[in-house]
């Protein structure tokens, strides 16, 4: 049995934020990370619809996550100017369609692990989303192999294709301030469709010193 002294109730809830505000000190003392959060509450008209997604758009191209319906939350990084300016940008757009705005800056207080996660967990569906796009290039240049046509107009469609890449690439890492388990995967994927490219142009060049190739572009 426990015969220690027992702190009385209206002490011990007293003292528990204290404690628990002093043991959360003590490990950010020990090296613990500590981040601050940006979270936009915000309710708009129901119609019409297009504000809705017009605000949405906008806090995806942030990298922002909602935590519910008319809440996101986007990590508040000093260095990051960039947030911010979206954060107050989608507030600001809220209010000029008629709704209702506020943005809070603070700590998380808790589980902030699953908010990690949950940011995690959207950027690797759009590194998914990139992933099927090199697979569908690398389709299409197999399918270009197999019809035998090598041109240098289908070189220059599917260098088109791969700068499309490498961009929408660069815009989710730019977005992943975790990063996200599927981010090296990613680069593999663009990396390799660059090479495949490579690959079927030295194909394209080497039909062209045969005589087999398609009339390469004219300069401007």
């Amino acid at each position: 049995m426990d015969f220690r002294p027992r702190q009385p109730l209206v002490l011990r809830e007293t003292l528990l934020p204290f404690s628990n505000r002093s043991y959360t000190v003590l490990v950010a003392g020990k090296g613990e990370e500590r981040r601050g959060w940006f979270v936009l509450v915000y309710k708009l008209p129901v119609e019409p619809t297009r504000m809705r997604a017009s605000v949405w758009r906008k806090l995806k191209a942030a990298g922002a996550v909602y935590l519910q319906n008319g809440a996101a939350a986007l990590p508040a990084d000093a260095a990051d100017a960039a947030g911010e300016r979206a954060m107050r940008g989608a507030a600001q757009e809220v209010r000029e369609f008629g709704g209702t705005a506020h943005l809070l800056r603070g700590e998380a207080v808790g589980d902030e692990a699953a908010l990690v996660g949950a940011l995690g967990e959207a950027r690797d569906a759009e590194y998914a989303e990139v992933l099927s796009k090199c697979r569908d290039f690398h389709a299409e240049l197999e399918k270009e192999r197999a019809a035998g046509k090598f041109t240098f107009a289908e070189i220059e469609e599917n260098e088109e294709d791969l700068d499309k890449l490498g961009a929408w690439l660069r815009k989710v890492e730019l977005r992943d301030r975790f990063g996200a388990p599927s981010a090296p995967e990613a680069r593999a994927a663009v990396l390799a469709c660059r090479e495949d490219l490579q690959a079927f142009a030295a194909s394209v060049y080497e039909a062209a010193d045969h005589g087999s190739a398609g009339s390469p572009p004219s300069g401007p």
